[in-house]
């Protein structure tokens, strides 16, 4: 990066400006979606900016030495798109009482409903992440927005902004665990036995119909690989009618950067690649992120993007397995639901009554719904 650049960014407020290793090292984690690879790489890309209606907009204390001690993955919001915490409902009650709800701030991983660090501090020191939503305040206030959202945080740190005033909310998602299985029968001798059959039927169907699968890392990905991967990707939001919000320079980025973490399942028949699942991992987790095939197959869908990461995840030791947002689908698949947190401040002291009856009563339901869930449970 030229100074030219640097400077552009900095008046920017960019991630770009933040020296990467003082970000990451904030995270000891080392989620992908908060790591500064992902952050600076939606934006150098373009995936992010003033035109996706994600403005960059990191929110960072620093100490009395310079040294930064905490950041948040900010961006000034213009929609509710790719957030995966739905706050339509919340937007139209705005309009209608006359309050502009956009613009609004947002701290979260764009794209990504994964959980994780969100106010980040080495050790999570309890001092710092209060100051941290002390100056997620302020930018509200600077900024003159009716609400900030933290979406997909930790338990602790929904906790600790309620404790601040913020309004709790959560939802459910359908994630894999690993208690040390030796390989995919062991798995499937876990589970009773109809769930059981019924995996190894898809399974087989997608065998007998000339399904292959591969992966291949970032280190290994050739174009062709990433050109396919980019091409599914925006095969699956034409198919929903969505605008796909990641391009290709993205992903190439990110398989240059990420490296072996960076994972695609790429899926052929007849010697030609048709379909891919996108993944990336960190020390203990696998994430299932974006599918797409160049034809449609609802089987080689379940192969690729849930029982190839089951394989990956017993074969690499890793204990859990986070596929994506929604799909009561996978609980018959292994995937139980787990709780994701976030929390909400919102300026206007009547909507945010409003809101928080919403949220009361949404929590019912969603408490209720985990209860209908369990019927599904495919364990034995």
């Amino acid at each position: 990066m030229t100074k030219a650049d640097l400077d552009h960014r900095q008046r920017l407020g960019g991630y770009g400006a933040i020296i990467a290793d003082d970000w990451n090292r904030l995270d000891p984690t080392g989620n992908p979606f908060v790591d500064w690879r992902f952050l600076s790489g939606v934006e150098e890309s373009g995936c992010v900016g003033f035109r996706s209606g994600w403005k960059p907009y990191p929110i960072q204390v620093h100490g009395s030495d310079g040294q930064l001690e905490g950041a948040a993955p900010g961006f000034i919001k213009q929609h509710s798109h790719g957030e995966f915490v739905f706050g339509w409902a919340w937007a139209r009650a705005a309009q209608q009482a006359g309050l502009p709800w956009y613009p609004k701030l947002l701290i979260a991983s764009p794209f990504s409903p994964v959980s994780g660090p969100r106010l980040l501090s080495v050790d999570q020191n309890l001092e710092v992440t209060a100051r941290l939503v002390e100056a997620i305040d302020q930018a509200v206030s600077r900024l003159r927005v009716l609400s900030a959202g933290v979406n997909f945080c930790s338990e602790s740190e929904q906790q600790q902004l309620a404790q601040a005033g913020w309004l709790p909310r959560f939802d459910w998602q359908y994630h894999w665990h690993n208690p040390g299985y030796r390989d995919f029968d062991d798995f499937l001798d876990a589970l009773k036995r109809k769930p059981r059959k019924n995996i190894r039927a898809e399974r087989r169907k997608v065998l007998e119909a000339g399904w292959e699968c591969r992966w291949v890392n970032g280190l290994e990905a050739s174009d062709d690989e990433i050109e396919l991967a980019h091409a599914c990707y925006q095969s699956t939001f034409a198919l929903y009618g969505n605008l796909p919000m990641l391009n290709r320079d993205f992903f190439a980025r990110a398989a240059q950067t990420f490296g072996e973490r960076f994972l695609l399942c790429v899926a052929s028949r007849g010697g030609q690649d048709l379909a891919t699942a996108i993944f990336w991992r960190d020390d203990h987790r696998l994430y299932g992120r974006y599918w797409g095939s160049l034809e449609d197959s609802r089987d080689v869908h379940f192969e690729a993007c849930y029982y190839q990461g089951i394989d990956y995840c017993i074969a690499h030791g890793l204990s859990v397995f986070e596929p994506g947002a929604q799909g009561e689908h996978k609980i018959r698949r292994g995937f139980l639901p787990v709780k994701t947190f976030s929390a909400h401040r919102i300026v206007h002291p009547g909507l945010r009554d409003a809101i928080a009856r919403y949220l009361a009563a949404e929590a019912q339901a969603l408490n209720d719904y985990r209860q209908q869930l369990e019927q599904l449970n495919p364990y034995g």
